[in-house]
């Protein structure tokens, strides 16, 4: 039974399946037909990094299930990718992309994992990453591994793909799943989502779990979902949060939490809203202004109240101190985490991956090397004063005095920004040259945002963020969806060899 999955949504396939017209198992064969065309031969755009080599017999046990019980939630048979830093206790490795933990494959479920199957989804494959999610140079390049190799940006193959969730947002842009799991740190959702025109959440830092994760930064680190429609990605937020200090402020009962976010979606949504325009220091030059201004004329047409512009304070001043805390937070994280999961290659803390790479450095340094590795080595425990110092300066400026002024002070509902500039020729040589991006204040203050298809130059998509306060992700949604369906610019890749104006 074949199955049209392009562009199809995850209401959809459970449509199709309630009905009899498709099963998990031909969707799941369908999705396996398409990386084989599309991923691993064809354009080659190098996003699947493990196929799941059980996920057939998942999808028939949970279609038997269907039958005999009924589906389990909204994401019963719907075909999930997992970014790889994302443990999973089954047959798939978790290896960051990196040769120094290749094979290595986890005892237990991410907890958000386990929701996941919980609710009946079922984990088709892993995506390939920037490797350690862009955590081991100063120069590396978005979307390569060397467990991996490159993933392309299905929209113009030679511009790069931005951020370190490059595979999960790259799978969903060119039907390759319902959807993808990425995270972030500091933009890896919400760059690789706004340039392969994906809808891209980063929650409240806290709102979904770190447990399972591959760690950069417990301040700042995140998963969260990227789909092709602001409706599917509210689907799997409500699948993988932890709503539980949500729920008792409710006044009704969710029995499927994927439709915790989902309820409130209405086309009149920015009707009677604040939303305040961030420009300055984010121009992406003359096109990306452009879709922007395009954006805040939809905004207002749809009832918006636009407050332009608005001034976002000390914005220049956080990368300094967000540095010093992710180095110091990610050799306490990793080291943690690998001494937790008993690698059987013998990597047992930060210094173990050091020696690996300088050891197979024509594999794994080819391109770039591992200075930030060596910086977070020579950091020392997370009781020093100057991690600390940093840690509680880079809250207050981004979030106390930043964010939260902001929105405050002219009674905000949210913030709008363009999320960054446009994909730039990857060069391997040189590393990255990135075109900038405006997801640092939500990052370091761990504030929701969510990134949103806003338009197309020369064939490259261009993306706007909303960002609200911390646990504001169903007003954020609300937000999205109703300029989503104002606009309706998604449109599946063609695979452009270059740019086409």
């Amino acid at each position: 039974m074949s199955v049209d999955v392009i562009e199809t949504s995850i209401i959809e396939l459970q449509d199709l399946m309630s009905s009899g017209a498709a099963s998990s198992e031909s969707i799941v064969k369908t999705y396996l037909e398409k990386i084989d065309e599309v991923d691993a031969n064809g354009p080659c755009i190098n996003s699947i990094i493990e196929v799941n080599p059980d996920v057939l017999e998942i999808a028939q046990k949970l279609d038997k299930e269907r039958e005999s019980s009924g589906p389990r939630s909204l994401l019963h048979g719907i075909p999930i990718v997992l970014k790889d830093n994302i443990d999973t206790g089954d047959n798939m490795s978790t290896t960051a992309g990196s040769l120094a933990l290749a094979g290595h494959k986890s005892s237990s479920d991410a907890l958000l994992v386990t929701k996941l199957r919980n609710l009946g989804a079922v984990l088709l494959a892993k995506a390939n990453l920037s490797e350690w999610a862009n955590f081991r140079s100063t120069k590396p390049i978005s979307g390569w591994s060397s467990k991996g190799g490159r993933t392309l940006n299905p929209y113009v193959l030679d511009r790069s793909p931005r951020g370190s969730s490059a595979g999960s947002a790259v799978a969903v842009a060119a039907n390759l799943c319902a959807g993808a799991i990425g995270t972030e740190t500091d933009g890896s959702i919400m760059c690789p989502s706004s340039s392969t025109c994906t809808v891209g959440i980063k929650p409240t830092v806290g709102l979904v779990s770190q447990v399972g994760i591959v760690p950069i930064s417990r301040s700042q680190d995140t998963a969260g979902p990227i789909a092709r429609t602001v409706s599917d990605a509210a689907i799997i937020l409500g699948a993988m949060s932890e709503l539980g200090h949500l729920r008792d402020q409710s006044t009704e009962t969710n029995d499927d939490v994927c439709t915790f976010y989902t309820d409130n979606l209405r086309r009149d949504g920015l009707k009677d809203v604040r939303l305040g325009i961030v420009r300055s220091p984010y121009d992406f030059g003359a096109w990306v202004n452009e879709i922007f201004d395009d954006a805040i004329a939809n905004l207002a047409y749809m009832g918006a109240s636009i407050v332009d512009p608005i001034e976002v304070n000390n914005v220049g001043e956080l990368m300094h101190n967000e540095m010093e805390v992710l180095l110091y937070e990610f050799k306490a994280g990793i080291n943690s985490y690998l001494e937790s999961h008993n690698d059987p290659a013998g990597m047992g803390c930060l210094s173990d991956i050091i020696r690996y790479n300088e050891q197979n450095s024509s594999e794994v340094m080819k391109y770039f090397g591992q200075e930030l590795f060596i910086m977070a080595d020579e950091k020392g425990d997370l009781d020093s004063k100057i991690y600390l110092e940093a840690k509680e300066e880079n809250i207050r400026l981004a979030g106390e005095q930043g964010l939260k002024l902001a929105l405050d002070k002219h009674d905000l509902d949210a913030l709008v920004v363009p999320t960054g500039g446009l994909p730039w020729v990857v060069d391997m040589l040189n590393g990255d040259c990135s075109s900038g991006h405006s997801c640092r204040p939500a990052a370091v203050s761990g504030y929701p945002s969510i990134s949103v298809p806003a338009g197309f130059v020369g064939g490259l998509p261009v993306g706007i963020s909303f960002i609200g306060h911390s646990y504001q992700e169903a007003k954020l949604i609300k937000l999205a969806f109703a300029y989503e369906q104002s606009t309706n610019v998604r449109r599946p890749p063609e695979f452009l060899h270059e740019v086409s104006i």
